[in-house]
Order: structure tokens, then sequence, then C-alpha cells
């Protein structure tokens, strides 16, 4: 494992922030169709003294009025993606579109020389984000995918754990994100051909790739449970040297939030993070390490409120040259890769 694999911490990120003595980056957005546009910009604006958000855009003029109405996007002008990209001084775009556009959308904004944030799983087509993943690479230009695990601090401690051996040689990873899936979710993730796993199942599989690399082997299952058609029940099998991971995502699950878990075990000990984002964490050693004591014991991370801003935070400090983002173009394409073979919608280009 390199060190671009992992990140600083959540604490040290805000501490040694110096954005009140910077002037603003200027930052948009295009899309807000994407299930995470609207956090995204309210995490944007809420970072005053870091982004000044120059405007949003949204493809669909059917939703224009909505947008205006919206809290969120209160104030902002709604522009072209012709005028956005034209801003003067415009550093970085966030993509928030539906998945069936947002690669070609991330490529332009590439071309036009921008930073860009794109949401998850960043395009259908692997062929396409591998493209635009390396144009970006060339161009010097950062691309942060939108996975927020990797900036939760019960996850920080867990790629501190692995990187310092704390867990000795993984064996297996055990992670589960499902949700009872409404009408209009169903819609969502039956028209695209990786189903749920591909939509949700991405964020915990981009944790096992930071922490393992490109798997040898991928299998994926699928056993639907409604009749629609819809891959609402699905579970890959990653398979590594000496380890095997196993990731499910249920969208039939009615308690599918709190039992949202990634579980890492080693020769030398465990570290259970449930429910997925709640900063709990059960870690049990073989030996005492740093602050940690033999045996097990539960801990309790101080989690941001703003579920997205250190995202914002880490992309700020990238944008200025202070630092690399800590996920190259090499972790993405596999990682992109992985999740498509994992959906069982893998094609080789």
């Amino acid at each position: 494992m390199t060190r671009r694999h992992f990140i600083t911490t959540a604490s040290a990120l805000v501490a040694s922030s110096s954005f009140a003595a910077e002037p603003r980056l200027r930052i948009g957005q295009i899309g807000t169709t994407h299930s995470h546009a609207g956090g995204k910009m309210g995490a944007i604006r809420g970072l005053k003294e870091v982004w000044d958000v120059v405007g949003v855009t949204e493809p669909d003029t059917a939703l224009h009025a909505s947008v205006k109405e919206s809290a969120i996007y209160q104030g902002l002008p709604i522009l072209s993606e012709e005028q956005l990209l034209g801003t003067d001084g415009l550093k970085a775009v966030v993509v928030e579109t539906r998945v069936d556009t947002s690669c070609a959308v991330a490529m332009r904004c590439v071309q036009e020389g921008k930073h860009i944030h794109l949401d998850k799983p960043g395009a259908l087509g692997h062929a396409e984000f591998k493209a635009m993943r390396l144009e970006a690479e060339k161009r010097g230009l950062t691309v942060q995918m939108g996975y927020m695990l990797r900036y939760n601090p019960a996850f920080e401690l867990l790629f501190k754990a692995v990187r310092e051996g704390w867990l000795g040689e993984i064996t297996e990873i055990d992670a589960a994100m499902g949700k009872l899936a409404d009408a209009a979710t169903r819609k969502d993730i039956g028209a695209l051909p990786g189903g749920g796993i591909f939509e949700l199942g991405c964020h915990v599989m981009d944790v096992i790739v930071t922490l393992m690399g490109r798997p040898t082997a991928v299998q994926p299952f699928s056993t639907p449970n409604g009749s629609d058609g819809v891959k609402d029940n699905q579970m890959a099998v990653l398979q590594y040297s000496k380890a095997t991971a196993v990731v499910r995502c249920n969208h039939t699950d009615p308690f599918g939030g709190p039992r949202r878990r990634f579980n890492v075990t080693g020769t030398e000990g465990t570290l259970e993070i449930v429910p997925l984002e709640s900063g709990k964490v059960n870690l049990s050693l073989k030996q005492a390490r740093g602050s940690y004591k033999k045996g097990t014991q539960s801990i309790q991370m101080d989690v941001p409120k703003g579920r997205y801003d250190l995202e914002f935070v880490d992309l700020a400090k990238v944008v200025r040259g202070e630092k690399a983002l800590a996920w190259d173009a090499a972790h993405d394409i596999a990682l992109h890769e992985t999740v498509l073979k994992a959906a069982g919608a893998w094609e080789k280009p």
C-alpha cells in the first residue's frame, strides 16, 4: 500500500486549514438530479470562507422552476453549461447529473481545464470513464470522486489501522450497504444494468479497493426479491491472493440503514464499523496498538455534522496546490472496473 491510498484525519484537515487568509475559490455545479446533489451544494455553500459559488447548471429546463424555489439553490443564477465553464476564475465544477450523462459532462469540464468533483459511480461504461480519468491526469487536473466514506473518521481509523499493520495480514472483509427502496428508487436502479449494487454498493467497494487494490477476480450474484425485474438484492465476492471481500446490497431491507456495516479481519485483529456512518467502531487486537489496548474495545468517533463538508475542505487544499488527492487515476479506474464486475455489468472494452 502506498501513501496515496490514505488521507489525513478529518481533524487535521480542519486544523491545518489556512483558508481564512486565502482568496475564495470559484466553483459551480452542473446538474441537480443526482441523489447527492443538494447535499453537496449545501456543503459548499456552508464553507463560505473557502468557496465562492458562481452558479448552477441544470440541463433539464423543466426543472429550472423547482431549482429556483429550492432553499439550497436560492439566490444562485441558473447558467448554461457554456456560461458556467466560461466564468472568469472558475477553478472547479461539481458534477451532479444522472450517471448516464455524468462522465460526458466531466470530460467537457476537464477539457476546459477545470478540477472536478464527480459523484459516484461516475459512468455507465468503463471505456468512457477510463478515457476521462486519464485525460484529467494528463492535464494535471484533479477528479475527486464522491465517495463520502473516505472522509468519515471511523474509516480514517480503519485506514490507519491497516496502514500501520494493527490487523496483520487481512484475510476477510464483510460489508453491507442496503435500504428499503421506494417506488421512485426502484425505478431509478431498475434503469441501471448494474442495479442497486452499482449505484449504492460502490461506496464500500471504494474502501475495499483503497485497502486491498484491484481484486484478482470478482463474482457477482443477483437474487431479485421483486417481480419487476429490478436487481434489488445483490452480492459480490471480491477475491485476493489471501483474502476475500463480500459485499451485499439489499434494497428490500426495512432495516437497511442500521445494518449497514464494514468489517475487516486480519491475522492480528478485527475492526468493525456499524452502522456505517455512525462513527461507532469495535476494535479487537492481539496486542496493544497506539492508544488502544489488547483485546476488544468499543470506540465512538466524533462525526462531523456535515456529511460532505470534509470532501470539499480536502478538494480546496488540492486545488490550491497544498497537497495531492489521496486517490489517483489508477485507483479510480480499478474501482470502476470492480464495481461494474460486482454488479454483473462488465463489458470488456
